[in-house]
């Protein structure tokens, strides 16, 4: 499958680790914390057929593409960041780990595949990266490049206005997490057009310190 790589390189956004010099660290960071463990329930609730054609929304350095390869070697996956530096992390990964996929440099909110292309569609630990616009931008994105019985597949940071840690005030102060409430990310999907959309479950990473939220939407 080829995409069309949009000319919006120049548009800003947040690198994974918040800042390039910590991009290094990411992987073994996000690890130790439970991420990988968490992607592999995001991937399980997925119902992935052998064939189908895959999407990841800001792969980031490619820790999920490379699970759902492994995993499932028949599938095409298409990895999404915008991210350059990420990207050839990504490239060098699934390289060592013996699989292949096809890595794109674009942004959410302007998807450069045609309608009806994906049976799946996921996004991990990215949506409290982007602003309200963004985030309605990217779901309409996500409905139009859907198979009429696709789904959509998020993991992310859930809020939580009761915990006032130090971790908690940490994440907050540079995310925007206070938006990730479950009535307001089933609002957004419903509103979009998704249907059935629902949160599936909870979870918890870095021994319970941190709340994350899985959610489910389809076309049909």
């Amino acid at each position: 499958m080829s995409s069309e790589i949009i000319d919006n390189h120049r548009k800003e956004f947040l690198p994974a680790a918040g800042h390039d010099l910590f991009l290094p660290l990411y992987d073994p960071l996000v690890s130790l914390m439970g991420g990988d463990r968490a992607r592999r329930g995001l991937i399980a609730q997925a119902n992935i057929q052998s064939g189908q054609h895959i999407l990841d929304i800001g792969c980031g350095t490619g820790t999920l593409v490379m699970l759902l390869k492994r995993e499932y070697p028949s599938v095409q996956v298409v990895g999404l960041d915008p991210d350059p530096k990420a990207l050839r992390r990504a490239k060098n990964k699934l390289r060592r780990a013996g699989v292949s996929a096809q890595l794109d440099q674009g942004f959410a909110d302007q998807l450069s595949y045609k309608e009806d292309s994906f049976d799946r569609v996921f996004s991990s630990f990215m949506f409290h990266h982007l602003e309200e616009r963004d985030r309605e931008m990217m779901l309409s994105e996500v409905v139009r490049v859907l198979k009429p019985e696709g789904s959509f597949h998020l993991l992310d940071f859930a809020a939580d206005h009761a915990s006032h840690g130090p971790l908690d005030h940490l994440i907050h102060a540079h995310a925007r997490l206070k938006d990730n409430t479950q009535e307001r990310m089933l609002q957004l999907m419903s509103s979009v057009g998704f249907r059935n959309a629902e949160k599936v479950k909870e979870g918890k990473m870095l021994l319970g310190l941190l709340r994350t939220a899985y959610y489910r939407a389809s076309n049909g």
